[in-house]
């Protein structure tokens, strides 16, 4: 990306099995510089740590108000000087202080087929719902919730059966797969936000890449 690898800040709280897909897909045009959390016990910097890549927390509770506490993260995030901000299950909502830095330069992914399901809790209400559909969606990260400019989804059929558990590991396999891709073409000037949507090849992407669970498992 302008002759050099894209710089990539991972934000997390749970688990961090897609900064793991990510880490293991990182190649010639893209790295991981760093790992951030808002808990400072996350699985994800214990990943982090293990893969030599440094790690940092901003917890909300040592900070007055939400403004203080975006503030300090967007503060950190400056610091690590990212090309590309990814949030892999962050678990809180983002402020103007970090939202306006990295507009167009943030992606965050999704575990329904947008704008289907935003929020949480999302193969439950699916299965509760009876969907015959369900996957991920990876997004431009804007100021509303799981609404930013859709990019690529990795779709699945749902199983007779199916429960929570099964339901959200077939979704993961599709995450761990169309994560690591949308990160590629950003890093290698393929993908840019326009005003309304994700522009792919210079092409708008009225509607986002659709990647079959069959493909994902390739």
């Amino acid at each position: 990306m302008k002759n050099s690898r894209c710089r990539v800040v991972v934000l997390g709280s749970g688990h961090g099995s897609n900064f793991e897909a990510l880490v293991a897909a990182a190649n010639a045009d893209w790295l991981i510089v760093a790992a951030g959390s808002d808990r400072a016990d996350a699985p994800l910097l214990a990943r982090a740590a293990r893969h030599g890549i440094p790690g940092f927390y901003r917890e909300p509770a040592a900070y007055p108000n939400r403004e203080a506490h975006d503030a300090a993260l967007a503060a950190a995030l400056a610091q690590r000087a990212p090309d590309l901000v990814l949030l892999a299950g962050y678990m809180r909502l983002l402020g103007p202080a970090v939202l306006q830095p990295w507009h167009g330069r943030m992606l965050n992914i999704h575990p329904s087929l947008l704008p289907a399901w935003p929020g949480l809790r999302t193969h439950e209400r699916v299965l509760r719902a009876g969907e015959r559909e369900h996957g991920a969606t990876v997004h431009f990260v804007t100021a509303e919730l799981d609404s930013g400019p859709r990019i690529i989804q990795g779709r699945l059929t749902v199983g007779n059966g199916e429960n929570t558990a099964t339901l959200a590991e077939r979704v993961h396999r599709l995450e761990h797969y169309i994560y690591p891709k949308a990160v590629g073409w950003y890093a290698t000037d393929r993908l840019k936000l326009g005003k309304d949507m994700a522009i792919l090849d210079d092409t708008p992407l009225v509607d986002p890449v659709i990647i079959e669970e069959a493909a994902c498992a390739g």
